[in-house]
């Protein structure tokens, strides 16, 4: 049973989104890439929306796969707590995150 984390994000006023994705590229994944519970993380740039969601509007869309929620957030709170914190205060607004759980539909 594949469990996925969805994370709606929006960068915050005069954030230059380069700088953003660089700190993705360079700390984010490679933090990612250490936890055991991240199957797969990415965070992909939205570059439309089509229809109305309320809430954003929403710069980016991240996708993590995980092994187990329990786990996740115990390695969140612990070994991402730095990164999380570092996330909001530099690059994110944390008024405008949305996060959705999913688990997979087998097909």
């Amino acid at each position: 049973m594949a469990i996925v984390r969805y994370v709606l994000a929006a960068l915050k006023p005069g954030v230059d989104r380069e700088a953003y994705e660089r700190y993705e590229r360079e700390v984010d994944y490679v933090v990612a890439s250490r936890l055991k519970s991240i199957v797969s993380y990415r965070t992909h740039r939205l570059t439309g929306v089509v229809g109305q969601l309320g809430g954003g509007p929403w710069d980016y869309l991240e996708r993590i796969e995980i092994t187990d929620r329990a786990a996740y957030d115990a390695e969140i709170a612990t070994l991402g707590k730095e990164l999380i914190d570092e996330l909001y205060e530099k690059y994110l607004d944390r008024s405008k995150t949305r996060s959705i759980w999913t688990v997979l539909v087998d097909p």
